[in-house]
């Protein structure tokens, strides 16, 4: 995507969202967390991996249909010239070292199919060659016409790769197309990753800033209050020393949120200098997954449970190989077919004479010193470690799932603690300074512990929101499915393509 596709995307969506949120005062873009995702999924670094590492498996699979599809071939010579000194067997078995300049050219065309099943290859074939010898000035040019021919090729005791790969490799495609989507819905995590991250540092911001002007305005009155006796000297320099303090954290403050502002802008790769402030997120409508549904969605559609498979079988496949191959083998094969030969090319398609031949090969290693039983024992261990490992990894992942779900179950409460902790911890310090400023509270410390307690209780509210969205895009990534549309995760194949 272009620069500028990418700011025509982001002002768009910026320029919607304050239409309908806030006042144009300024040019400060305000974005939601969807905002961030949907951009994400469009021009992120990752997003444009996902799509490439998609293609390519994509590819790949149909080369591996296309190697089962009929193919056309169109080969030839022309021409091949050839001036040498060369052994020539006689026709009484001898052999002359004689002159040899000829040239031959020729043309052939075939149709051939991959036959699965049986791992066979099938073929059509006609062609046409021509030999012009030069040692002979009055020799005419000879040619051959292969007017048409069917050629089978059986492999009989061979490894068929077609077996297994007529299963696997489907496999490994639609892997690769859940794969795309738990990508996505890895983008979507990582995204909120970002904006959780800069969301916080705008919200440490606000509360530094906030901070140093309420201890700014403390220390003010506890001067005065300090020349007419009321307080000790202690506690002013208790305030003073609390107030540099929160001078230097709004410094500090003011870099993370530049930090973490420059980290999402990389990551939306959005390279103009954009003023943006980040929506806080809310959470229209609580709902519960079942355990046992999330499961059944998991084993249903996510790579894992299908790499199980995929992996066991590719497992039997070695064993299969192991086998087949280094004991005894044999191939079969059969042209017939019409021929002929003359000095013109009619003369070539005139009367064809038949065309046969039969060919049985045959390979029976007789001694190997247990090589061949070396190699199947080991393919069976392999398998059955493959299968052991495979067993315990699907016990791990149906836990797992398991407790992604007992988590994001669990988050509506801690959302509802936390916020109810916020207002406690607000309306706590509000009553606090009041009552200090009036003079009705003297103890500092316990207008420090209620000015902490409130931003401890602000920054715990952000805490459970940003587990709360990272449990449900987990789950999300974990199943392939949207259960609060109660509808599976999909995609369309031509928006990558």
């Amino acid at each position: 995507m272009t620069a500028k596709s990418t700011m025509t995307l982001f002002f768009l969506m910026s320029t919607l969202l304050m239409a309908s949120t806030h006042a144009q005062e300024d040019n400060t873009n305000y974005l939601s967390l969807d905002d961030v995702i949907y951009v994400a999924h469009q021009q992120s670094p990752d997003a444009l991996i996902a799509k490439h590492r998609f293609r390519a498996s994509y590819w790949e699979f149909r080369s591996f249909r296309a190697d089962y599809l009929p193919g056309l071939v169109l080969d030839g010579v022309t021409p091949f010239y050839n001036r040498s000194i060369s052994p020539i067997t006689q026709p009484d078995g001898t052999i002359e070292f004689m002159e040899v300049n000829q040239s031959n050219a020729g043309l052939n065309l075939s149709l051939s199919q991959n036959i699965g099943l049986t791992g066979g290859k099938i073929s059509l074939n006609t062609g046409l060659s021509r030999i012009d010898d030069f040692t002979d000035a009055n020799s005419n040019p000879q040619y051959q016409a292969n007017i048409v021919n069917v050629r089978y090729d059986q492999p009989i005791f061979k490894y068929n790769s077609y077996k297994f790969d007529r299963h696997i490799e489907p496999m490994k495609y639609e892997m690769a197309k859940r794969k795309y989507l738990e990508d996505v819905e890895q983008i979507a995590l990582v995204a909120t990753t970002h904006f959780f991250n800069m969301l916080q540092a705008q919200i440490d911001m606000r509360i530094a800033v906030k901070n140093k002007g309420n201890y700014d305005t403390l220390f003010r009155i506890a001067q005065g209050r300090y020349q007419l006796g009321k307080i000790a000297e202690n506690e002013l320099l208790k305030l003073e020393l609390d107030f540099l303090k929160a001078e230097a954290a709004v410094e500090q403050a003011e870099l993370d949120f530049e930090n973490n502002l420059f980290k999402l802008k990389s990551y939306l790769r959005i390279k103009e200098d954009i003023p943006i402030e980040l929506i806080p997120p809310t959470v229209d409508g609580f709902f519960t997954i079942q355990a046992a549904k999330a499961l059944d969605e998991a084993n249903y559609n996510s790579s894992t449970a299908l790499d199980f498979s995929k992996r066991r079988m590719e497992a039997q496949s070695q064993v299969n190989m192991a086998r087949m191959s280094g004991r005894f083998d044999a191939d079969f094969s059969a042209i017939f077919g019409l021929t002929q030969q003359g000095e013109t090319v009619p003369g070539a398609y005139t009367q064809p004479g038949d065309e046969q031949q039969f060919r049985f090969d045959f390979t029976l290693p007789l001694l190997d010193w247990g090589s061949a039983r070396g190699r199947i024992k080991m393919a069976e261990s392999n398998e059955e470690l493959v299968l052991t490992s495979v067993e315990q990894e699907e016990i791990d992942f149906k836990q797992n799932i398991f407790l992604q779900v007992m988590q994001f179950n669990m988050q509506e409460n801690q959302l509802r603690i936390a916020a109810k902790a916020d207002t406690v911890a607000q309306k706590r310090y509000e009553v606090t300074q009041r009552r200090y400023m009036i003079g009705k509270v003297n103890d500092v410390l316990e207008l420090n512990n209620a000015q902490i307690d409130n931003d401890n209780a602000l920054k715990g509210y952000y805490h459970a929101l940003r587990a709360y969205w990272r449990n449900y895009y987990q789950i999300r990534k974990e199943t392939l499915y949207d259960f609060q549309r109660d509808m599976p995760i999909l995609f369309d194949i031509n928006d990558i393509m």
